[in-house]
């Protein structure tokens, strides 16, 4: 069976985008900046995305592209039968993660539809309260979940490159649009201040605390570490820059969610909501609620959850992708088949979720964080240490002359510094995890302690392979 390609870089990289576009910059970026310190978050978020988050999505391109294959497939192809329980992992990543992603899906949609009757707007935590789980919420999640199948079914080129083409640009001019429409409003100027204005004093006091939160934002929102980055790359079929069209998708991926941020965080100001009340529920419960006091308030919520559903949308479809590659590529399924295996999983999944809020409380907060941080620095680990110099080839391969000098510093990158970094957040989150006191000291050493464990086994493995 042929494998699918893309049809234009451009389709790819809108793709892509689409995937890291998601939830994570519109629904989670603007609660996690208000919770911690606004401005002091927004900077050591940038500088994660930067220096960790760009590196780590360019190593897992480059095992996706180098394999041609999906999660598990490119670990078989790579490095043996024996790294294939970190595809494997890879997947149940996906599988934790758009398990509560539809259920955040379903309510979207069905607050993209309330909008147009204003059913929320006299009583909006009331409201929330009666549709966040329940038979309802299962509903809507399978009717998001629906659309999202509807998408992977029509294939990579023709259904996944055509929609995120299409939604990237439109979440973009509507998010840009009412950013404009904001900033006439009065009392937005706060909002700005807050977000736009740093904090020094709180940066110093809580600096661990909003680093911890910076990196599991920047991985949650670049969709690193559940497989999807490496399943779309697998899909390139030319020798072209993974350097430029990584970077590229960080930056756009950036950009729309400080855009996002320019439409909260003056928008609650202007309407005197306390920016961070409501904690995850304040785009439903809070910012919502809101809209009845704004003219044309019917049409402002149907165009801002629209924005949002756009976003969630392209997300999800990279993550189910993930899972129909796998089916195709090691059982043989053709797409028709694979799709529907993969959308009656997680019919049943989601549905769970959507009747039960504590399973949904321990995917979405504990389960996604820890999975998606694990699964990346055993990527880092593999692309640097088994991979080598065959990942410095494949990331110089159609690159120019400035990104493959820059080669040599981002193999550096992925084989120590990111995982350093990465397990550092992991060893700290221990505290919030299991109740255990971790001090900084001891979350370093132990860092140091996985980091370089892990290398000299996976190089020791490789060289007596």
């Amino acid at each position: 069976m042929t494998r699918a390609t893309w049809d234009t870089r451009l389709g790819f990289v809108l793709a892509a985008v689409g995937s890291a576009v998601g939830l994570g910059n519109i629904w989670r970026f603007p609660w996690l900046t208000a919770t911690n310190g606004g401005s002091a978050f927004l900077l050591l978020y940038v500088v994660v995305i930067l220096l960790v988050g760009v590196p780590g999505l360019l190593g897992e391109m480059v095992i996706g592209r180098r394999s041609r294959r999906n999660p598990v497939g490119a670990f078989d192809e790579l490095g043996g039968r024996r790294f294939r329980a970190l595809g494997g992992l890879a997947l149940v990543a996906s599988v934790v993660v758009l398990s509560f992603y539809t259920v955040v899906g379903g309510w979207i949609l069905r607050y993209t539809v309330a909008s147009a009757t204003g059913a929320y707007f006299e009583a909006p935590q009331a409201y929330f309260a009666a549709v966040d789980f329940g038979p309802a919420a299962a509903g809507f999640h399978a009717l998001f979940l629906l659309a999202t199948v509807a998408v992977v079914s029509a294939g990579v080129d023709r259904g996944i490159e055509v929609a995120t083409t299409v939604m990237v640009p439109g979440i973009v001019l509507l998010c840009g649009g009412l950013a404009v429409w904001v900033a006439t409003l009065p009392g937005s100027a706060g909002g700005y201040e807050f977000y736009l204005s740093l904090d020094v004093a709180y940066l110093r006091a809580n600096f661990f605390d909003v680093l911890v939160a910076a990196a599991g934002q920047a991985l949650f929102t670049l969709s690193v570490g559940a497989g999807a980055m490496l399943t779309y790359a697998s899909y390139i079929d030319e020798d072209r820059s993974l350097v430029a069209d990584g970077t590229l998708i960080a930056v756009l991926n950036t950009g729309i969610g400080v855009l996002a941020g320019l439409v909260v965080f003056p928008l609650l100001y202007s309407l005197g909501v306390p920016p961070g009340s409501g904690g995850p529920g304040a785009l439903f419960v809070g910012l919502a609620g809101a809209f009845a006091d704004l003219p044309a308030s019917r049409l402002v919520g149907v165009v801002f959850f629209g924005v949002v559903l756009l976003a969630a949308l392209s997300s999800a479809i990279s993550i189910f992708e993930v899972l129909v590659a796998y089916l195709a590529d090691e059982h043989g399924f053709d797409r028709p088949r694979a799709v529907v295996a993969v959308g009656g999983l997680f019919l049943v999944t989601g549905s769970a979720a959507a009747l039960s809020p504590s399973l949904f409380t321990l995917l979405a907060d504990t389960m996604a964080n820890l999975l998606l941080t694990v699964t990346l620095l055993g990527f880092l680990l593999f692309c640097g240490s088994v991979l080598g110099r065959a990942a410095i080839a494949e990331y110089e391969r159609g690159a120019g002359r400035v990104a493959r000098l820059a080669s040599r510093p981002w193999y550096y990158a992925v084989t120590v510094v990111v995982p350093l970094f990465l397990a550092f957040t992991l060893t700290t989150g221990i505290e919030g995890l299991l109740g255990v006191p971790v001090s900084t000291a001891q979350a370093a050493a132990l860092a140091v302690a996985v980091v370089s464990g892990t290398t000299l086994a996976t190089r020791y493995r490789a060289d007596t392979a």
